[in-house]
């Protein structure tokens, strides 16, 4: 029966439901949707799948509702619903929805995040009445477009990059459709990786609506789908309560995306979060207009970016489903960076807009959640706020076509919280449960050798909880000849993993090219990406999106990512966690004198007169040459009233003061109160590096000279104010 022969879905009568049943069968619910997830890794063989986990699952009501999800990557979870509901729209008249079917689609303006990330989804029938959907998401090498890994970087409109997958039956009653599939087959320039991911996809589908089939046989169909509403009805009050524990206010955050893919152009990113009693508006307004390039995401890609933001932040501890989304209102002016207009071109949207989107959106919530002592302990800096892609094609050891995806930008540092520092080389905030292929696993399933994988000194963003240190890499072909690489990302000359609450920035991303060097050639270090002859020896900077070029046999790829944001003010953390992280090879002797204040005796402890000493040194220097005459205040002491930050506080007069004690003043924009300076990038690490339109100021208590915020601004522009209580 199809679901246009079939009566409209209707809602199952409410059952009451016991307690014991209850979790039974939620329980149930979460494992098949981890069961989908073994099946696909057990069939795919792409190290997409099966080692970075680029993928996610899900089982979802009639109307496409978020009942479960995988802790992969989380951005597909929230797109899943958009591509049921597209078929749902699209596909009941004609051409059905019939048991037995499944529907692929990859058009970001429908649903997905960007083209190659391509979702299989199910419905699935009971006594003739479609009950539920299964789906399936995953990350493919290559979907065809005028490029390898279907990444465009040359492209103006979104018909150039990818074919477009709209809601197409490709399994009809079972079996799957020739005609679909070998259209799709023929489109791919890798067909084998691909045909085997997409039937991975099946097959993860088909054992989650055999598994939700005898689920609703042993408990009763209507008894199964309470559970799954009340699901989501639980997590949706359980957010509200959250929310009306939390002051009243707006809170706000801006983030910047370089270089499109034609011109260095810089994008702006503004998120405005207001809470009000159980609810919170998203506002992106202000945000810049779509690029031409290839950089922009759909509505559907910033939903993607808004969820992933909220859960580990405001819903920690909670079941992560369509509840969470119920309390949100988002607005986003179509034609922004982050919700394009048709045809503007989106490929590299999941490590552009997408991630940007997740970048601000932490960076409010955390902003939120550090107002509550409850709430407290899950504000975060950002983590590794960029993400680089870099695709390998060319003939492999013997003679066969090779390609591949390389996700080691995965292994970044992990913004620091309140209490402990960021993860080293953390996996990615999108990623609850992240992975990282393995060097070997690389070398053997193609013509490419290591040199090195290692931890980068001085990446951590500074803070009194030092940000997680972020991981290089450089490799080189090996066995051929010559291969076709391709770098996308940003965050080169934008520091995106942003600190919290006075803690410093991680690091930038990095890419350059060692070409092979001889006696008659020494290596030289090239500034300029003009020249793309590039004499062997050089060192070239390759920027952010340097797009396609070869890589010889004795060229060297050296690059790196970026580090995790700080927590709090540098001039805090504990001396003696400070010695540890330059005997540990985190941060050097010199980052721990010039940012830390901390100065090390000839055995590598901290030597504490000397310190005391630099940090009254460096506090006087962020207020201008005058010394502060107070002391910061030990950590965890507060002002009586409400606080802004876990230095600012509110008391009932609205006058804001620093826990030292100090007075900045009555309204919302205590830095027009405070001392601030611009710096320069080198001041916060070597690794940090800013576009041209680009400033870093610091913001500091006038009384006590504690660093209150560090800021990334448009030159010139004025300062955001960032925490506004109601």
């Amino acid at each position: 029966m199809t679901l246009t022969d079939a009566t409209p879905p209707r809602a199952a009568e409410p059952t009451a439901i016991d307690p014991i049943t209850f979790e039974v069968v939620r329980n149930r619910l979460s494992a098949i949707t981890e069961e989908q997830a073994i099946t696909l890794k057990s069939v795919s063989g792409s190290p997409v799948v099966t080692d970075a986990t680029d993928f996610n699952n899900g089982l979802y009501l009639a109307d496409g509702a978020i009942v479960t999800m995988g802790p992969q990557v989380l951005f597909h979870s929230g797109s899943m619903a958009g591509v049921v509901r597209t078929i749902i729209r699209d596909c009941a008249d004609n051409p059905g929805i019939a048991e037995g079917d499944m529907f692929i689609l990859n058009d970001p303006y429908r649903g997905a995040l960007h083209q190659p990330d391509v979702s299989i989804v199910a419905p699935v029938f009971a006594d003739g009445e479609l009950v539920a959907w299964v789906g399936s998401c995953a990350h493919q090498i290559d979907f065809g477009g005028m490029n390898f890994g279907s990444w465009s970087l040359k492209a103006t409109e979104i018909q150039q990059e990818a074919m477009l997958l709209p809601g197409v039956k490709v399994v009809e009653g079972g079996e799957i459709r020739q005609d679909i599939w070998q259209m799709i087959m023929g489109m791919t320039r890798m067909p084998m990786a691909v045909g085997l991911d997409l039937k991975a996809m099946i097959a993860a589908n088909t054992v989650a609506a055999r598994r939700l089939h005898e689920l609703m046989d042993r408990y009763g169909r209507a008894e199964v789908l309470q559970v799954m509403r009340l699901e989501i009805e639980h997590s949706e009050q359980q957010l509200r309560e959250r929310l009306r524990a939390l002051p009243d206010g707006v809170f706000r955050a801006v983030d910047f995306l370089e270089h499109d893919g034609h011109t260095n152009q810089l994008y702006e990113f503004r998120l405005a979060v207001t809470k009000r009693g159980e609810e919170l508006l998203l506002d992106f307004t202000g945000s810049s207009p779509q690029a031409p390039g290839f950089i922009n995401c759909t509505y559907s890609g910033l939903m993607g970016g808004v969820f992933t933001a909220l859960l580990p932040i405001l819903a920690s501890g909670l079941r992560w489903n369509e509840g969470l989304l119920r309390p949100l209102t988002v607005i986003a002016p179509e034609g922004t960076i982050c919700n394009a207009k048709w045809p503007a071109p989106v490929s590299s949207a999941t490590i552009s807009s997408i991630w940007v989107v997740t970048n601000v959106t932490v960076t409010a919530l955390s902003r939120l959640a550090g107002t509550h002592a409850d709430s407290a302990p899950d504000a975060t800096a950002v983590t590794k706020g960029s993400m680089t892609a870099l695709t390998l094609s060319g003939t492999g050891r013997d003679g066969e076509p090779y390609g591949t995806f390389l996700l080691d930008s995965t292994a970044g540092g992990g913004g620091a919280y309140h209490d402990h520092d960021g993860l080293t080389a953390s996996g990615d905030f999108c990623v609850p449960r992240p992975a990282i292929t393995n060097v070997e696993n690389h070398e053997a399933a193609g013509p490419i050798l290591y040199l090195y994988r290692s931890i980068v000194t001085d990446s951590a963003g500074p803070g009194r909880q030092r940000g997680g240190a972020t991981v290089g890499l450089a490799l080189t072909p090996h066995d051929t000849d010559e291969l076709r690489a391709m770098i996308v990302g940003h965050g080169v000359e934008v520091p995106n993993s942003t600190g919290l609450h006075g803690g410093m920035e991680g690091s930038c991303n990095h890419n350059s090219l060692l070409r092979a060097a001889s006696a008659e050639n020494p290596v030289t270090t090239v500034q300029s990406r003009e020249d793309t002859a590039h004499r062997p020896g050089e060192i070239l900077d390759l920027g952010a999106k340097p797009g396609f070029f070869a890589l010889r046999r004795g060229d060297v790829l050296p690059y790196s990512f970026q580090g995790g944001g700080g927590y709090g003010d540098p001039a805090e953390r504990d001396p003696a966690a400070v010695a540890r992280d330059v005997h540990d090879g985190y941060v050097s002797r010199t980052a721990a004198e010039r940012i830390y204040g901390v100065v090390l005796a000839p055995d590598g402890t901290a030597d504490e007169p000397a310190t005391n000493t630099r940090r009254r040194e460096l506090r006087t220097q962020r207020c201008g040459g005058r010394a502060p005459e107070r002391m910061p205040a030990p950590h965890g002491v507060r002002w009586q009233g409400r606080f802004l930050t876990p230095k600012l506080s509110l008391d009932e007069e609205g006058l804001i003061h620093c826990t030292c004690g100090e007075c900045l003043g009555p309204g919302p924009d205590w830095k027009r109160r405070a001392s601030a300076r611009t710096v320069t990038p080198q001041e916060h690490g070597p690794h940090v590096r800013l576009h041209t339109e680009l400033e870093l100021r610091e913001h500091v208590c006038p009384g006590c000279g504690s660093l209150l915020e560090s800021e990334v601004a448009r030159t010139g522009a004025d300062s955001l104010v960032t925490v506004e209580l109601s």
